[in-house]
């Protein structure tokens, strides 16, 4: 007797969750658990790094992606409408920016702020906060200032026309009327990035610190060269997802609130 397609598909879902049982008990099975435990949950080294790890390395962590952020987020913007802008020349900067920072690692950019600006300035000494603010600035701008281009473009017309039909001058129709609706509809993208750019402020450690600035990458290094165990890498990662969980959870949050948005980094 042939079997419906309600009873083909029970099936193979049964199938697919003995496969994934049969997976784990294999796997279980043939890890070596003393090991692992012995490798990254060394409760004396995990005790070792409190109070640090969270109020030098975790306090920085944040701060520098505030910072980061902050600056990335206005020069974004002010891509975004040169992006948009009438005049050539603009638009040509502007997207000529958005794909070289695009095109380029991260780390490059790093290594470029801390080392090749001193060289191009002779005399410039950049405060390490300026450095990484401007390194993940400059890496930042180039995601979300498509992001905020694209947002400005889903304002409804309607909406910039009603506002020049009340005697608004197109500068005070951007400022007034599109772009605080754009921002609402890039809320959950730009948290996205926000998520993005917390991972991105490891690339700190490449800039050189002292201790009372060291990011959760940096101490947690630090703390596994002098350990000899791999558990201060499991409780820097414990403290990255402190921060990036309740931002994707906020996120999700402003995705269901004011729809899917136009799009997160890439």
């Amino acid at each position: 007797m042939a079997m419906s397609r309600r009873q083909r598909a029970r099936v193979i879902r049964g199938a697919q969750y003995a496969i994934l049982v049969l997976v784990v008990v294999v796997v279980a099975l043939n890890t070596n658990w003393q090991r692992i435990r012995a490798a990254f949950f060394d409760l004396d080294v995990a005790r070792g790094m409190f109070p640090e790890v969270i109020t030098i390395a975790l306090k920085n962590t944040v701060v520098y992606t505030a910072l980061g952020f902050a600056f990335g987020l206005g020069l974004a913007l002010v891509l975004a409408l040169m992006r948009l802008s009438s005049v050539g020349p603009y638009r040509w900067l502007s997207r000529g920016y958005i794909e070289f920072f695009r095109g380029l690692p991260a780390l490059l950019v790093f290594v470029a702020v801390g080392s090749g600006v001193p060289l191009a300035f002779p005399g410039t000494i950049l405060n390490r906060y300026v450095a990484l603010m401007l390194a993940l600035g400059i890496v930042s701008a180039a995601y979300m200032a498509e992001v905020i281009r694209a947002g400005i473009q889903a304002v409804p017309r309607g909406q910039v026309e009603a506002a020049r039909s009340l005697g608004m001058s197109p500068a005070k129709t951007m400022i007034w009327i599109v772009i605080p609706q754009a921002f609402r509809i890039v809320l959950p993208p730009l948290t996205n990035d926000l998520v993005l750019l917390t991972k991105d402020s490891s690339l700190a450690l490449f800039l050189g610190s002292s201790i009372n600035q060291q990011e959760l990458t940096q101490f947690g290094r630090q703390a596994l060269n002098q350990a000899r165990s791999l558990t201060p890498v499991l409780v820097a990662g414990l403290c990255y997802l402190i921060i990036t969980i309740p931002l994707s959870i906020l996120s999700n949050r402003l995705e269901r609130r004011y729809g899917r948005g136009v799009g997160a980094q890439g």
